[in-house]
């Protein structure tokens, strides 16, 4: 078998006779509206560099997040945007990989506290849609010059290149964490005391609503241990809290970045982007039967509502994604948020400009 490499990326794009399909690790699979042969990255794979002190990590786009994962942890460092792993919601098997949280900026809890995949990228390496292979960016902060193709790039589900390489900054480990609870708040409870956190100086890095609603603050044991203490009498006002420890706050924040909930529940499941204080009209227009989980403070909510129903019309307050559906749904329904006439045009020129023959995952955004 021929390894694979960005050259022979390179040249399977400039020969590819019409569209192409490009698959990593496979883990979002299901649903996948492109229609053309594989192009499969998966083999481009391996740590081409790692500095744990200038905090900086080179990978090629194939290497799956686990073996990144396990590089970090030695150094006692991590990827603090925390990105989800969707096998338990799609059903999938497939191994995540770097690139493909790259491709789609797949953030977590954290992202209200570090920011997004995109903003923890320092540089890319890609082949475009001609087959030529572009570099932009670096390996620090500083390098980081000329048109932002990687925040671009970060996003952008490969309709404008194949990621070859990324390389990102990365964060030390707290040293310890710790979860406030607060059981039996409606949605706007729930948002106001999620709001009330936020906007606290006690450095809240994860805000949820599901079965409760639950807080989390990360860092040095004694900075841990005051900043609970004052945000339980920050929030008395809105319920009893009780306070988990750092192994059950770890274990509870996995399922709320993967969405665990609705793994195994029927019906479709939808990503709404939303102001948090528009979070509670949004959840009330949406039809009887819906289940949902609120993330970053409100302003992520999470839909699984019955099979076939079109949400964008009730949620006009949100951008919807739809996450997991069967064929039929996905077949009348676009995956993402209609664009207008204004972002359409952009986002036109931009293919254009990087995928001119419109070959790279065509029809998943458009």
């Amino acid at each position: 078998m021929t390894a694979i490499t960005e050259d022979s990326i390179a040249e399977a794009i400039k020969a590819a006779p019409g569209p192409l399909r490009i698959r990593g690790g496979g883990t979002r699979d299901i649903g996948n509206p492109v229609v053309g042969d594989v192009l499969d990255v998966s083999g481009l794979s391996g740590i081409s560099l790692y500095e744990a002190g200038a905090l900086t990590l080179v990978a090629q786009a194939g290497t799956p997040v686990a073996e990144i994962e396990a590089a970090l942890d030695a150094e006692n460092q991590r990827l603090a945007f925390e990105p989800m792993d969707h096998r338990a919601l799609l059903g999938t098997k497939g191994t995540p990989t770097i690139g493909g949280v790259v491709a789609a900026n797949v953030s977590g809890p954290r992202r209200i506290a570090v920011g997004a995949c995109r903003d923890h990228m320092l540089g890319v390496r890609f082949v475009d849609g001609a087959g030529t292979i572009l570099k932009n960016g670096g390996r620090v902060m500083k390098n980081v010059t000329g048109y932002d193709l990687v925040k671009l790039m970060s996003g952008s589900y490969g309709t404008l290149g194949v990621l070859t390489e990324v390389s990102l900054k990365v964060l030390p480990k707290p040293e310890t964490s710790a979860t406030l609870r607060v059981e039996g708040l409606s949605t706007v409870q729930a948002v106001a005391a999620m709001s009330a956190a936020l906007g606290s100086p006690y450095e809240v890095t994860g805000a949820a609503h599901t079965d409760a609603t639950y807080l989390r603050i990360e860092g040095f044991d004694a900075s841990v241990a005051y900043r609970t203490g004052q945000l339980t009498a920050l929030l008395g006002p809105y319920g009893e809290v009780t306070v988990l420890d750092a192994m059950a706050t770890g274990t509870l924040w996995t399922g709320i970045r993967d969405v665990t909930a609705f793994a195994k529940t029927e019906g479709d499941v939808w990503r709404i982007s939303v102001k948090p204080s528009d979070a509670p009209q949004v959840i009330a227009a949406l039809p009887d039967g819906t289940e949902t989980q609120l993330d970053w403070g409100g302003g992520l909510i999470w839909a699984c509502t019955p099979a076939g129903t079109d949400i964008r019309p009730l949620a006009t307050a949100g951008h919807a994604t739809l996450i997991r559906a069967g064929a039929e749904t996905r077949a009348a329904l676009p995956v993402f948020e209609p664009q207008d006439h204004v972002t359409e045009t952009l986002s036109q020129g931009l293919r254009q400009k990087f995928d001119p023959r419109g070959i790279l995952n065509p029809g998943l955004m458009a």
